[in-house]
């Protein structure tokens, strides 16, 4: 089972052709956790295993850049980003500010169209976790709340949030120490309930209660960097 990527919205421009193809399976190894952070992603390595020139691997990897996934060190090169335990608490902290009050927009704008591709997040999600596939449920587990600012209808707080589920991906990969960090299933399925009734008040502190839940369930500590390459995240089993 495959899920589209965050396509990479942003305030930049995403780039042409192969290159865009490049961004979207790079982005989803990261956000599925088979690449981790601090991982080395070389512009040969990188043209070499997508049958494309240095340019254009250059290319792809800046616009992931742009999009925070991907940091690139002056004589160094490009790496999965790796977030650091400041910036850890500072992103959940923000999505606490956040997604309360895009749940409650949320609510309010429900239809029962909504609530299907809600819950198809969520079947997919406990899908993938009872196959033990970890990194696809907390990738589904990110559509499922990005989906929420979708239907709130809110441009700004929906790029926004963006950019702080993808940083959020990256943080739980580092940190993580509980198997239900990604997300708690009662969790969602007490919002999709709130959602089913639009019960705005509900479904605001059932999100405030959530995000708590999400930051708490970190191990705020150093960690060691993967030493896997990038020929291992994309070798066909």
């Amino acid at each position: 089972m495959t899920i589209a990527p965050a396509d990479l919205r942003g305030s930049f421009s995403l780039p042409p052709g192969k290159a865009l193809d490049i961004c979207h399976q790079l982005e989803a190894a990261i956000l599925q956790h088979r690449m981790q952070p601090g991982m080395k992603l070389a512009e040969d390595e990188v043209g070499e295993l997508f049958g494309v020139s240095r340019t254009v691997a250059r290319t792809a990897l800046q616009a992931l850049a742009h999009g925070g996934l991907v940091t690139i060190e002056r004589n160094r090169g490009a790496f999965v980003s790796r977030p650091t335990i400041r910036e850890a608490h500072e992103v959940f902290e923000a999505r606490a500010l956040i997604e309360p009050r895009i749940a409650r927009m949320a609510a309010r704008a429900m239809t029962p169209d909504h609530l299907k591709v809600l819950q198809g997040h969520v079947d997919a999600e406990h899908e993938v976790t009872a196959q033990g596939d970890m990194g696809m449920a907390l990738a589904h587990s990110g559509a499922f709340h990005l989906s929420i600012a979708d239907i709130a209808d809110q441009a700004i707080l929906t790029q926004i949030l963006h950019t702080l589920v993808s940083r959020s991906s990256l943080i739980i990969a580092l940190y993580w120490h509980r198997r239900d960090t990604g997300c708690e299933s009662h969790s969602h399925h007490a919002l999709l309930k709130a959602f089913s009734v639009r019960d705005e008040n509900a479904a605001e502190e059932i999100m405030k209660s959530h995000m708590v839940d999400l930051h708490s369930g970190l191990d705020l500590r150093d960690r060691s960097e993967s030493h896997r390459s990038l020929a291992d995240v994309f070798a066909k089993p």
